[in-house]
């Protein structure tokens, strides 16, 4: 109790200090205000957008992975004259898959094409993205539906003329109206629709249903070369949930390897990616952007760290006589120092809060201007958490010199 006390008188102390020098008082906020809003806007806005990118990858599925012909990446020392000549993935690759992998939920074989026109009558969208797809589509994604179903095993299998449309394409279309049954053109051909994708909403990386259509592969064999570069062809297989990814990657390199014939101690001439390869890179990406961040902020903070220590000498100095006063009543050297460390600390906290107010109003104004951005809880701790620790800093060796003051010099000065 005796503790709190103490701590409580401190405060007041160093409130009243503050009230009676407003002008200084706001002069030295300044420094610190900077430093805090410079720091937690940049966290903010790289939390922001690194959380709308993780989401988006996160739709790649934590136990799924892709065999394609290039590894992600394609940017510092990316090797790609090692990967040029490396086949595509194949109908050949992904039937032997099908009938190797025992972990998995589901082998699926995709292509996508993208700029393509879909009508309805004297209706049309531009621009739609089209994707075929094997039969376990719906096993190697999550697929929620507004209207509508899956194909069934016998459209799959016999390459019916039938079709599923994303919310948007659905929305240019028919304009409200109900798409199951009715046919929509496709590269000139007439397919049924029998389902609509539930909307997402587009997403930082692109990664949305809205705009694409999705047609059996065996239909897409009779108008593209479902092999061929262009369309990008991948092999998502996804692994059962109860089976380390790890142990499904292995699988599936064991089971390439020997459907490629690959001799042993030969390098892989395929890519496994999975969505923890895209999350390492963002760490990477934004750990560079948090220096920075650190940086251009903590210059602030410095001179506002300086120019607190520089006010908190100054008020040493004119105090000098009350501090002798205290201590011939009795005034231990801690409640001194104490008395001019929580001066410091409440200054910079007062700092500190007006530069995440600060920051609140920007994401407010940025998020009605159409940008949504948060200020995340763990980063207004962080601002708060900054300003003790300079406050600290900055206000101990002022504090510690007052407490070592002798009465009888302090009165007579």
């Amino acid at each position: 109790m005796i503790i709190f006390r103490l701590i409580g008188e401190s405060f007041r102390f160093a409130l009243d200090a503050l009230r009676q020098n407003k002008m200084r008082t706001m002069l030295s906020l300044l420094g610190i205000t900077i430093g805090i809003f410079t720091i937690i806007f940049v966290f903010s806005a790289v939390d922001t957008l690194r959380s709308k990118l993780q989401a988006s990858i996160d739709k790649l599925g934590s136990s799924t992975v892709f065999v394609q012909k290039w590894p992600w990446g394609g940017f510092g020392d990316y090797p790609w004259w090692k990967y040029m000549n490396r086949p595509e993935a194949s109908l050949r690759d992904y039937e032997g898959l099908k009938d190797r992998l025992e972990y998995v939920e589901g082998v699926s074989y995709e292509i996508s094409a993208n700029g393509r026109t879909i009508k309805y009558r004297s209706n049309s969208v531009e621009g739609g993205g089209i994707r075929a797809a094997s039969q376990d589509f719906n096993k190697t994604w999550n697929l929620d539906f507004q209207e509508g179903r899956y194909f069934t095993d016998n459209e799959g299998k016999s390459g019916s003329p039938v079709i599923i449309i994303g919310a948007d394409i659905a929305e240019g279309l028919f304009n409200g109206q109900p798409a199951i049954g009715k046919s929509i053109t496709v590269m000139a051909r007439r397919l049924t629709v029998v389902g609509v994708f539930k909307k997402e909403g587009e997403d930082m990386m692109g990664m949305s249903q809205d705009k694409n259509i999705l047609i059996p592969l065996n239909f897409a064999k009779g108008i593209m070369d479902v092999e061929s570069e262009r369309y990008d062809p991948t092999i998502t297989v996804r692994g059962k949930d109860y089976i380390a990814l790890e142990e499904v990657e292995s699988e599936i390199r064991g089971a390439m390897r020997a459907i490629r014939r690959t001799k042993p101690g030969a390098e892989d001439d395929f890519a496994l990616n999975k969505s923890t390869i895209a999350s390492n890179q963002l760490d990477q990406m934004f750990g560079v952007v948090d220096i920075a961040g650190w940086v251009i902020g903590g210059f602030s903070i410095l001179v506002g760290g300086f120019g607190i220590a520089n006010i908190m000498f100054v008020s040493v100095k004119e105090r000098t006589n009350i501090i002798g006063i205290q201590k011939s009543l009795g005034a231990k050297n801690y409640f001194i120092l104490l008395q001019f460390l929580f001066e410091a600390i409440a200054l910079c906290l007062l700092g500190g809060a007006l530069g995440l107010l600060l920051v609140y109003l920007l994401t407010l104004a940025l998020t009605a201007g159409g940008f949504e951005m948060i200020l995340f809880w763990k980063n207004v701790m962080l601002g708060v958490t900054i300003s003790v620790v300079i406050g600290t800093i900055s206000g101990f060796w002022p504090a510690f010199s007052a407490s070592r003051l002798d009465p009888v010099e302090a009165i007579r000065s």
